[in-house]
């Protein structure tokens, strides 16, 4: 019978696999079960059934309002019957003002609107449900938007004519050539204007540890001295270390470097079947304190500010909490970028998690060995459908434009693999059952506290956020008494961070709660706490100094005689395997 058990789970898992390969990695089940639990609610809801005729009913007598002051006064003067989001620039041309498109962007503001209203607040539809249909239909909605198509967008009419289709003619070209590059799995037109050695992640230094999980670079200094505390960088594995060495003029490894410190960063090998059964415990080990452990060699008897992005930030207080439970006094203080350690509000990124599509991503996963690249760039991509697709789509295609390549943009196509068994960690016990924040993370066979934390902490968050949500991320000031200093950035996940002095058009906002001060919800937080033009790297750089001793010489590359030989020049082996 065991064996009989057996056989079915594999063909079970087995099922979902290929399941998953025909869906796009999206379980369907998840989508039924969610669609089902908003329509047969809303099928025994009259009020809000009433609520929605209603709507439509106004919206109906809106359009015909505005249809007839169209005819009568002119479409340039006719008012909008729906005014369009603030954030919504799919419709900002002027051409969107003239007949009939001025017409089709109001039906489809109005169906917009109406959708939000069906998707919201429909009495008994469980949350995640609810945030999934609304998610879909959102998609729908996107992909129907009448700037998406060539006769009903104006703007791209107006340039084929102008043009004679010479815009069209070069967006096939675009296209053609995206497909090609897609086939070939070649990275996308002007990446190659960024190569990692050279153009980004080109700050000098040395490799001085290299194990099976990770490589650890060692920075050359540049000035005559530097602090003596060295900061170690723990950057998450879901992407390749650069994105905190990009170019010169926006690399914060580099600006660290310049701000007199010693500076350690791990880059994480690029998984793949040889590392399928690596899991978190792995990650700890072999990735946070042998990279320690290395640092404290190389500048011995200093304690270590610990800074740790996204994923990284996340499995820095995981190793920061074991450390004070077990009396380990190596650090000096914890700096934690876009990283969450409550994940009960996961924000947009959580419609893709639950016991379904978890399931259906380990089947998946087990067959390969690793989650691919592509599966969570495309996740990634439907969290801005508008932004990331749809946008580039029209500009590229339609209009014929190409967009030009940045260094950040390069980075986001340089993509990386996560372990199956790591990642099935990671969604089972942060995700699914938030072991962290309730105090049942295990960390060598006990469980960890986040409250054991007596560090001082640097933590950010970003304001348009849609990995992280910086209410999310602010959770860590009722999960620990420590002092922590919260800086609310400009900018999303990435763009926030990498955000150095002189860019314009940015702000944030940085506040400092005393160890053991009373919680402050993050709403009223933000009300009270005084924006700030500019970049928050200086105040960051502020907050280290005044937790950083007296100047002294900069400490040798490596340790030879401790096993830390410097091997090869940043940046490695490692951030160059695909």
């Amino acid at each position: 019978m065991a064996d009989e058990g057996e056989v079915s789970i594999q063909m079970d898992a087995l099922a979902r696999a290929v399941q998953a390969g025909a869906s796009a990695s999206i379980s369907p089940q998840s989508l039924l079960l969610a669609w089902t639990d908003w329509a047969s609610h809303l099928a025994s809801s009259p009020g809000k059934q009433s609520e929605l005729m209603s709507l439509a009913a106004e919206q109906a007598s809106a359009l015909a309002g505005y249809l007839r002051e169209c005819l009568l006064a002119g479409t340039g003067e006719a008012r909008d019957c729906i005014e369009t989001p603030v954030q919504d620039r799919r419709f900002a041309a002027p051409e969107w003002r003239h007949w009939p498109f001025n017409l089709l962007h109001q039906v489809f503001l109005l169906n917009q609107q109406w959708w939000s209203q069906a998707t919201h607040g429909v009495s008994g539809v469980d949350k995640h449900h609810e945030n999934v249909v609304a998610f879909a239909a959102r998609q729908w909605l996107d992909m129907l938007s009448p700037g998406n198509h060539l006769l009903t967008n104006p703007e791209a009419l107006a340039r084929t004519v102008a043009e004679d289709g010479a815009n069209l003619q070069r967006g096939l070209a675009h296209l053609l050539d995206d497909l090609e590059r897609s086939l070939a799995k070649l990275p996308p037109a002007g990446a190659e204007a960024f190569v990692v050695g050279r153009d980004v992640a080109a700050t000098p230094g040395k490799v001085v540890l290299r194990n099976q999980l990770m490589e650890l670079i060692q920075y050359a200094p540049s000035t005559e001295t530097v602090h003596p505390e060295p900061v170690l960088v723990i950057p998450a594995w879901i992407m390749k270390y650069y994105i905190l060495d990009l170019s010169p003029h926006n690399s914060l490894v580099k600006y660290l470097v310049g701000q007199g410190y010693t500076v350690f960063c791990i880059s994480w090998k690029n998984p793949g079947q040889a590392e399928r059964d690596l899991g978190m415990d792995e990650y700890l080990e072999q990735g946070f304190h042998a990279a320690l452990q290395a640092v404290n060699a190389i500048v011995p008897k200093r304690k270590v500010h610990a800074t740790g992005y996204c994923l990284g930030g996340t499995l820095l207080t995981i190793a920061a909490a074991a450390m004070a439970r077990d009396g380990d006094e190596r650090l000096a203080s914890l700096s934690l970028f876009t990283a969450q350690t409550d994940f009960s509000e996961p924000g947009e990124l959580g419609l893709f998690i639950d016991e379904s599509q978890v399931s259906m991503l380990e089947a998946q996963m087990a067959e390969a060995g690793y989650l691919r690249g592509d599966q969570m760039a495309g996740a990634f991509q439907m969290l801005r459908s508008y932004d990331l697709l749809w946008s580039r789509m029209v500009q590229e295609y339609l209009l014929g434009d190409r967009r030009s390549m940045n260094d950040l943009m390069a980075w986001n196509a340089d993509l990386t693999r996560m372990p199956a068994r790591m990642h099935s960690q990671y969604l089972r016990r942060l995700f699914l059952n938030d072991d962290l924040s309730e105090g049942r993370y295990p960390v060598g066979g006990r469980p960890v506290s986040l409250g054991d934390i007596g560090l001082p902490t640097f933590a950010v968050g970003t304001l348009t956020d849609h990995v992280a949500p910086w209410r999310s991320v602010y959770k860590l000031h009722y999960l620990t008494p420590t002092e922590i200093t919260f800086a609310l950035t400009s900018g999303g996940h990435n763009a926030g961070i990498v955000s150095e002095p002189g860019r314009p058009r940015r702000s944030y906002r940085i506040a400092t709660r005393a160890a053991g001060a009373s919680y402050v919800p993050p709403d009223r937080w933000l009300e009270q706490t005084p924006v700030q033009e500019g970049s928050w790297w200086p105040a960051w750089i502020a907050w280290l100094q005044e937790r950083s001793g007296t100047p002294v010489k900069p400490p040798a590359i490596g340790a030879p005689s401790k096993g830390y030989k410097p091997q090869y020049a940043a940046p490695g082996h490692y951030v160059l395997e695909t």
